[in-house]
């Protein structure tokens, strides 16, 4: 595989193990991971503009002040007068918090910080505006600037100012604005979504309804063009099914009335002729053939139709397994007092007596167990038997398929037991699968979500 493949599929896994398995929440994603990251670029880009130009102008404008105040003092007769009204100037119009040191000097230069885009703009204008020495601290001061300028040997000017003054100190505002805004276009979405996703899930409890024999109620399709199209053509293909059961069941019906009609002739014939040693094998022959059209019609009959109720299954398992009592030694069953669960008990009463009835066959010790965990139902049937290899075990489902140690027949001997256990199984919307037993030999493992 290409290298370009690999790394695809690699992804491809990486998503698949990681990312939700619903459609809501997949969809989800999709809206809103693009329009996270697109709002959390541009949020980067507005601040930073925002921040870089806002705290240019100001830091201009602190210096163009700084430097008019010094041009004044520098123009004026420097007498306590002109000096007085140059600090008020400085403090009550331009708000810049003014004190003049005498015999004061300035303070030694402090490090340069490693990274304070305001210090650097600050110190570059105020060399622009201010031609004499100055001293500027940004940073041991969380809320004011300190500028100190000596204007002549022995005197200081020292300015104590708020930030705000010289940069953008606060953007809360507008991360505010930006979180409120995506939290409410998220909200919208996740309303868009619900929506959209309601009908899909609608339809796809329908199906699963159709294929565990439930009804599907009143159920309309509604919501994008695309699914109420399927949802129509799922309301089509429900009806198909139906009229074909309904077909297959009429014509089953006839069918097996006039065999029946033929065969109880037959009994009728051979009840006149008494009970000879000749007349024996053909009553056996006809009993045998009437064992094996009640096993063909169950086959074709499935489920027969038949609503799932709300069953206890403890008496359907006891009565599945007293008829192979009968035929065997004893079965071990084991099922939790009380345990119900949702399923066609005349069905699954079949299910049950074949897989027993395989098992006791073949079998010394049976053992059935029932359980619930997960919102599934687990029916195990363990045999200490001969077992079917795993290689086989696939093809043991298949109708009338006989293997060697023929452990896929029913009663009768069809070679149906297994293919109608599965089939009543996948009915019920779960499935039947056959595995090796702690006993030695054969275990069938039912699992049915309820």
């Amino acid at each position: 595989m290409p290298e370009g493949q690999t790394l695809y599929y690699r992804f491809s896994r990486f998503l698949e193990r990681h990312l939700p398995t619903g459609l809501f929440q997949r969809a989800l994603i999709i809206l809103v991971a693009p329009m996270l990251l697109l709002q959390t670029i541009m949020t980067g880009l507005i601040l930073d503009r925002h921040w870089d130009n806002v705290t240019k102008a100001l830091s201009r404008s602190v210096a163009r002040e700084v430097g008019l105040l010094m041009q004044l003092y520098n123009d004026s007769d420097k007498t306590p007068g002109d000096i007085a009204k140059i600090v008020a100037l400085a403090n009550n119009r331009l708000e810049l918090g003014l004190t003049i040191e005498r015999d004061a000097a300035l303070p030694a230069p402090l490090p340069e910080p490693f990274f304070s885009p305001v210090d650097i703009r600050l110190k570059r204008y105020l060399e622009w505006e201010v031609t004499r020495p100055f001293w500027v601290d940004t940073l041991r001061n969380d809320n004011f600037i300190d500028i100190r300028i000596e204007p002549e040997p022995g005197l200081m000017f020292r300015f104590l100012m708020p930030k705000t003054r010289a940069y953008a100190a606060n953007t809360n505002v507008i991360l505010l604005w930006m979180l409120v805004s995506s939290l409410l276009l998220l909200g919208i979405a996740v309303t868009f979504l619900r929506k959209q996703i309601a009908p899909i899930l609608e339809l796809a409890e329908a199906a699963q309804s159709i294929g565990t024999g439930r009804d599907v109620g009143d159920f309309q399709p509604r919501g994008a063009a695309e699914v109420r199209l399927a949802g129509r053509a799922f309301l089509e293909m429900r009806d198909r099914l139906a009229r074909q059961v309904e077909q297959r069941t009429a014509m089953l019906a006839g069918v097996s009335h006039d065999l029946r009609t033929i065969l109880t002739r037959f009994k009728l014939e051979l009840a006149v002729l008494g009970d000879g040693p000749k007349v024996r094998p053909l009553k056996e022959d006809v009993e045998e053939m009437q064992r094996m059209l009640e096993a063909y019609v169950a086959f074709v009959k499935g489920d027969g139709g038949e609503a799932p109720v709300l069953a206890d299954l403890g008496p359907l398992v006891t009565a599945a397994a007293r008829t192979a009592e009968r035929k065997s030694g004893k079965i071990a069953i084991e099922v939790p007092e009380g345990l119900q669960a949702r399923i066609k008990p005349n069905a699954f009463r079949r299910l049950l007596a074949n897989l027993i009835g395989n098992a006791t066959r073949y079998a010394k010790t049976v053992a059935v167990k029932a359980s619930i965990d997960d919102k599934i139902l687990t029916v195990t049937v363990d045999d200490d038997g001969p077992g079917i290899p795993a290689s086989k075990r696939a093809e043991a489902f298949r109708p009338f398929v006989r293997l060697d140690n023929a452990r896929n027949l029913d009663e009768t001997g069809t070679g149906l037991g297994l293919a109608i256990a599965l089939d009543i199984a996948r009915a019920h919307g779960g499935d039947l699968r056959l595995d090796d037993s702690p006993k030695g030999g054969l275990r069938a493992v039912i699992e049915i979500p309820v």
